[in-house]
């Protein structure tokens, strides 16, 4: 068991729960496996116990546990039920649900039965399919969950950000660990860039043997338990082929940001000797292969996005893109290595725009590219990704498509070397890396 006190805190998330305290519907927290789920159930009950709840309120089940693996639905419903105390409000965790079969019915009669508040988890979106949406009539509400942003890794790892007069009257800004040892800010961002922000991590330290060691169980368990075994649970054939699933994540692994079609990667495969003809005729089918792609994206391993014509105001059934959830996963996939870095920055900002609440699309203004449309309700942002922009050549390639866009929203371009202008004609050149440490 962990210990609460020792666990970090995950602000942007557990706020997001404590809004929906004692509100009626199901909070349930989506993400992928080991990106911090659990450890937020957690937070998020000694919260309960800090404002007055008693601990006999409160109920926890891990259903990775040996404890509640073979439970039946039923077996789940009197459990719970035994240890309800009449008259008072019940807290109601319930972590890795899924693996429970016929969950739904059980949870619904909870809402029903019980004077209770429901927190759920799941490492697949299954748990939120139309089946489950059924159930509940739509009351649940859904806290998507993603590994450490930038910020979060230097809270994790106990680098304090700290800023300086420099000798020509700007500032300077340094990072100094626990030790008081200081280091260049650039330089722990490329250790973000190379271990990524999955919080067990932090429990090995920057260490690049035991770092791969856990990514590697990770990996596994992401592709075992919430991909294979998922798919015997749900009495379907479609995700057959171990084979057949890792050549597809190396693929898209190896193509973050890249404008791809289901059908490209069957063939690119096979053109590429990465898969065998075996009993297939030629490449899978385009349907085989959406199948597996479906699988990664409902595992949270790889997350899509779609094309957006700004001047039509419509989306775009042409190629989309896929995104890896964590960068240091990629790096374990792949190895690490410089020549797309590029790409691995898109990605970064990408993620970052999500956990910032944007719906996020890709830009398509006549024949060029917007790398990023972020929108909320009543706020646009339009977002360029360039490691430099120091380059004649790079800044009229990346501040092209954001001139022709005529609205009046914020448009912005993120490097890692901004040169010496702070702006052009409007559009703002922003540091990369200050722009994922800024206070919101």
């Amino acid at each position: 068991m962990i210990d609460t006190h020792e666990l970090k805190k995950r602000d942007l998330y557990l706020n997001r729960l404590i809004a929906f305290r004692d509100t009626e519907p199901v909070k349930v927290i989506t993400g992928i496996r080991r990106c911090g789920k659990s450890s937020l159930l957690k937070l998020m009950a000694e919260h309960l116990k800090e404002i007055g709840v008693e601990e006999e309120q409160i109920i926890e089940m891990n259903f990775e546990s040996y404890e509640f693996k073979k439970m039946s639905a039923d077996e789940f419903y009197h459990y719970v039920k035994d240890r309800v105390i009449p008259d008072k409000r019940m807290y109601l965790f319930f972590d890795e649900l899924q693996r429970i079969t016929d969950w739904e019915d059980t949870v619904n009669s909870f809402r029903v039965d019980f004077n209770c508040d429901i927190y759920i988890t799941g490492s697949n979106a299954y748990l939120l399919s139309s089946e489950y949406s059924t159930y509940l009539s739509g009351r649940c509400v859904e806290i998507k969950m993603l590994p450490l942003s930038f910020s979060e890794f230097l809270y994790f790892y106990d680098f304090e950000v700290k800023e300086s007069r420099s000798a020509f009257g700007g500032t300077r800004t340094h990072v100094y660990d626990k030790n008081g040892e200081r280091y260049e800010l650039r330089e722990v961002f490329d250790a973000y860039m190379r271990f990524g922000g999955m919080p067990g991590i932090t429990d090995v330290g920057l260490d690049q043997e035991k770092a791969m060691v856990l990514l590697d169980g990770i990996y596994s368990t992401v592709v075992v338990r919430d991909i294979l075994e998922r798919e015997k649970r749900r009495g379907q054939k479609r995700i057959t082929d171990p084979v057949l699933l890792r050549k597809i994540i190396l693929f898209l692994a190896d193509n973050i940001g890249s404008s791809i079609s289901v059908s490209s990667i069957g063939n690119t495969l096979v053109n590429e000797g990465l898969l065998e003809d075996r009993k297939r005729k030629g490449s899978p089918s385009a349907h085989t292969v959406q199948a597996y792609v479906n699988a990664l994206l409902e595992s949270y391993f790889y997350y899509d996005i779609k094309r957006f014509d700004i001047k039509a105001k419509e989306y775009l059934r042409t190629l989309g893109k896929y995104y890896i959830v964590d960068i240091g996963l990629r790096n374990y996939l792949l190895g690490f290595r410089n020549r797309d870095s590029g790409h691995a920055i898109e990605n970064v900002v990408y993620f970052e725009l999500l956990r910032r609440g944007y719906d996020v699309a890709i830009g398509k203004v006549d024949n060029a590219e917007v790398d990023f449309i972020a929108t909320k309700t009543d706020e646009k942002l339009y977002v360029q990704v360039t490691e430099s922009m120091v380059s004649e050549e790079v800044r009229r390639r990346e501040l092209a498509p954001l001139q022709k866009i005529n609205d009046n929203y914020e448009k912005i371009v993120l490097s890692l070397d901004t040169g010496l202008d702070a702006s052009y004609n409007g559009i703002k050149s922003l540091n990369l890396i200050n722009w994922l440490i800024e206070k919101r």
